[in-house]
């Protein structure tokens, strides 16, 4: 038979998974017309694809126009596979405008064809469930309680009543899967078992039902013997697909647990109400779109159980397949490939990430290792082309060395050697901190900037040589020396502290920022990928570090300047707010009180030093410096991290221990805290890698120092400062979402902080609470912006709770102040639950984590 003389089939839908499968099934009899949407994807290429919108009369007139200017008048049959669903399991205008009167449409329209045949996709769930041992058949009662369901019901009534000359054909196949799942309800149940997920082991409905299930390739079968005998088919013809012996649920759980982790599967009963309870709290509270809904557990124990006479009378036609033996098959596909597998099921497979980098290190490893004469060549070259690399970044050696005579011959520009006259200011530092001399501080700090400087110049000379990349990391020790060693003398020049502040940065960027960090690994230079493995962008791109840099310059400007005054280099400090018990106002006050000499040097000057390092080594390392320099990203979290911590401790502790406030330390305090949500990402993105990177049999400290290759990666994770500004924007903001939850919580957090004195007039005990409570409000608001920290929330519904019993257990509250914070501690917990707006990327095995 010629391709021209073929029967013409059209088929609907032609572009989904039972779409493009009838595609490839009847183009070997039939020529395959695919009517689907404008947009992607389209039908196989075994089929000619006549875009159209089936909600549209004119679309779909111009389609069948186009149909018939192809393919003539006559059309064997065809094959309507598009509909509507979706999971809410609530009444949608879609079910009508699609399903019902596009289907309606569409028959109106190919009745001007010669049209044999029209089937109708229907569901098996269009009828009523029976009990077990009672077997449906076309006649058994119809129920149309749920909007997918009534939606098939209306359809298969219009077209009754719409029918003409061709045959009819309403099919009302069970639940449809393949070799590798594709059933939805099908491949989630399995993923809830595969995670040991709770609701894994739990179950609202009768244990002892079931539901049929049809195999793709059955459900092809009956497809082709529906078109082939379309002739001799009755008028009107109602047929059940499906097996005849469907898996009780308590069995398929029992099978699922038994082929994954190899043991008795138990799932527990639960009542249908808290299950509704459970699905809608986690869909309306929490804001997971979690797969469960609160209408699945009205049919948990519905039973299909299936008369297939109908089909075995006119088709000749008996499944070949059952779930009950396919499913063993599934799992073993799921248990080798468990990130193909999810990714092909339409699951989140960041969730089972590992599994990814296993794969790719088994892959890896069965490769032909490269002969030693290969391997050999590969190590010259590489070590070739780091030499190369060496002796193009020489120049930053001398630079060094420069800065290092510049350092060595600074004293006696400054004249610090015999300095005698100093402020008034530095005068009040040393007798209230009954400090050295001023004269000795400043002979000390001027030698340490000799000896300093000229082992500067040693190690950067030795530098030269390859091979010595401990000599750089001696500088950049020397570098971290300057920036403290101005406090740890209290020098009292401020030319001085800022010629040491600024070479000890210089010397830190020159020795391993801009040449490559001595001593990395090999492997990890080798790998390209800069995205982790089940991720979705990079965390490590400078675009990424750009708000973390920009806060930490904001808070080393603001921590100069009270280290200055601490320093005595100037003799006051701006403050717009606060004021104190003495003549000094509530920075000076505060940055000069008990608290603040407890620490052996100038806090202000520790937080500048700190801000510094954040400063370095936020532009410090490549895009891939998340698995190449895991101790730098370490290092990292702990100076934003915990620091961050800390200075919001000094925060709190201010107006408890001393009294009033600091304009200037609320500030500093403020950048760090914003930049910890945005350093997260990429600290778990490092954890994940040690965490897979040890479970291979790499030795864990050599890959923490030295970075290594991580199979399962990809690239492309680069962003790029080309990009308009509010792209860059949003591109540094890539992990961090504020829900106006956490946006409103840390609002009410802050404002309990500052107003629970000043606003309420609450005294003694209730306001120091107010203030330690609102303080980790916000800190944990904050910190929850961060994706990967958004659990952190929860935190703040216990902080929530004592706001509304603390008014009855502490002394020191007014009326409107105790009103207040209950109402803010009842808002705390209704705004903590919700899990908020989150975005669409991903973080790998950290995902289940999100909640």
């Amino acid at each position: 038979m010629t391709d021209e003389s073929r029967p013409v089939v059209i088929v609907t839908g032609s572009s989904g998974f039972l779409g493009s499968a009838v595609v490839r099934r009847l183009h070997r009899t039939y020529r395959v017309v695919g009517l689907d949407r404008y947009a992607p994807p389209h039908p196989p290429h075994q089929a000619e694809c006549v875009c159209f919108d089936i909600t549209d009369q004119v679309s779909v007139d111009i389609a069948l126009e186009r149909v018939r200017f192809a393919y003539g008048d006559r059309i064997a049959a065809c094959v309507h596979l598009a509909g509507y669903f979706d999971l809410s399991g609530e009444d949608d205008p879609a079910y009508d405008a699609v399903t019902v009167e596009g289907s309606k449409r569409l028959l109106k329209g190919l009745q001007a064809f010669e049209l044999e045949q029209f089937i109708f996709a229907s569901t098996m769930l269009a009828h009523a469930p029976t009990e077990p041992g009672e077997p449906i058949d076309e006649n058994h009662p119809l129920d149309p309680k749920f909007p997918y369901r009534a939606s098939k019901v209306r359809t298969e009534k219009v077209l009754r009543e719409e029918r003409g000359e061709e045959k009819l054909v309403l099919m009302r196949p069970a639940g449809i899967y393949d070799d590798k799942g594709q059933s939805t309800f099908l491949t989630h149940q399995i993923a809830r078992i595969h995670e040991r997920r709770f609701s894994g082991k739990v179950y609202p409905g009768d244990l002892s039902r079931g539901q049929a299930f049809l195999h793709l390739d059955d459900f092809l079968d009956a497809v082709e013997r529906i078109v082939d005998r379309r002739a001799n088919l009755p008028d009107v013809f109602p047929v059940l697909l499906g097996e005849a012996d469907p898996i009780r649920f308590g069995e398929l759980q029992r099978l699922i647990g038994r082929e994954l982790h190899d043991e008795d599967w138990v799932t527990w009963n639960v009542p249908p109400q808290l299950a509704k309870l459970g699905a809608w709290t986690e869909n309306r509270i929490f804001g997971e779109d979690a797969f469960i809904r609160a209408w699945m557990v009205d049919i948990s124990s519905d039973h299909y159980e299936l008369d297939l006479s109908a089909a075995k009378k006119h088709l000749d036609w008996k499944p070949e397949h059952s779930l009950r033996d396919d499913m063993p098959g599934i799992l073993q596909r799921l248990k080798v490939d468990p990130y193909g597998w999810y990714e092909a099921n339409g699951l989140n497979a960041a969730r089972v990430s590992a599994a990814k980098v296993e794969n790719a290190a088994a892959e890896e490893a069965a490769k032909k290792a490269p002969s030693e004469a290969e391997a050999n060549e590969d190590r010259r070259k590489h070590d070739a082309h780091m030499r190369k690399m060496h002796f193009s970044m020489l120049w930053v050696h001398w630079l060094v060395m420069a800065l290092g005579l510049w350092l060595a011959t600074a004293p006696s520009v400054f004249g610090t050697f015999d300095q005698t006259e100093f402020s008034a200011a530095v005068q009040r530092v040393t007798a209230d901190r009954g400090l050295w001399p001023a004269a000795t501080r400043s002979w000390l700090t001027a030698w340490n900037d000799v000896f300093t400087g000229l082992a500067i110049m040693v190690f950067a000379g030795l530098s030269l040589r390859p091979g010595n990349g401990w000599a750089q990391w001696a500088n950049a020790a020397l570098g971290v020396w300057l920036l403290a060693a101005p406090l740890v003398f209290w020098t009292p020049d401020a030319a001085v502290y800022a010629n040491d502040t600024l070479i000890g940065a210089l010397v830190i960027a020159l020795t391993i920022l801009i040449p490559m960090m001595p001593g990395m690994s090999r492997g990890g230079m080798m790998d390209d990928s800069d995205i982790p493995p089940g991720w979705t962008y990079c965390p490590s791109t400078y675009v990424q570090r750009l708000p973390i840099i920009a806060l930490g310059v904001v808070g080393f400007l603001l921590s100069r300047i009270l280290s200055a005054y601490q320093l005595g280099h100037i003799d006051g400090v701006w403050e717009p707010f606060f004021s104190s018990p003495s003549s000094l106002n509530g920075t000076e006050y505060i940055i000069t009180s008990d608290v603040s000499k407890a620490w052996p040097i100038a806090d202000g000057g520790l937080g500048a030093m700190s801000y510094m390092f954040e400063i370095l080594m936020g532009v410090m390392g490549s895009r891939r410096r998340w698995r190449t320099m895991p101790w730098m990203v370490a290092l990292f979290g702990i100076v934003v991290g915990p620091l961050g911590v800390v200075s919001i401790y000094f925060i709190i502790i201010q107006p408890i221990a001393i009294g009033t406030y600091c304009t200037i330390c609320l500030m500093a305090a403020l950048a760090m805290l914003i930049m910890i949500p945005f350093s997260l990402d990429e600290i778990v993105a490092m954890v994940q890698f040690m965490v897979w990177n040890t479970r291979r049999g790499r030795p864990f400290w050599r890959a923490f120092f030295r970075g290594d290759s991580l199979p399962g990666g990809s690239t492309g994770g680069e962003m790029s400062f080309d990009a308009p500004p509010m792209q860059i924007l949003r591109q540094s903001a890539v992990g961090v979402t504020v829900p106006w939850t956490l946006g409103l919580s840390a609002a009410i957090g802050a404002f309990l902080m500052l107003a629970s004195r000043s606003v309420f007039g609450n005294e003694a005990a209730m306001a120091n609470s107010d203030h330690l409570l609102g303080a980790l409000v916000l800190t944990t608001a904050v910190i929850a912006w961060a994706e990967v920290a958004r659990p952190l929330r929860f935190l703040n519904v216990i902080f929530g709770l004592w706001l509304v019993v603390a008014p009855l257990l502490l002394s020191g509250s007014t009326v409107a102040g105790s009103f207040f914070g209950i109402a803010a501690g009842i808002s705390l917990v209704a705004l903590s639950l919700p899990r908020g707006r989150r975005s669409k990327e991903h973080y790998g095995s950290w995902d289940r984590y999100i909640l």
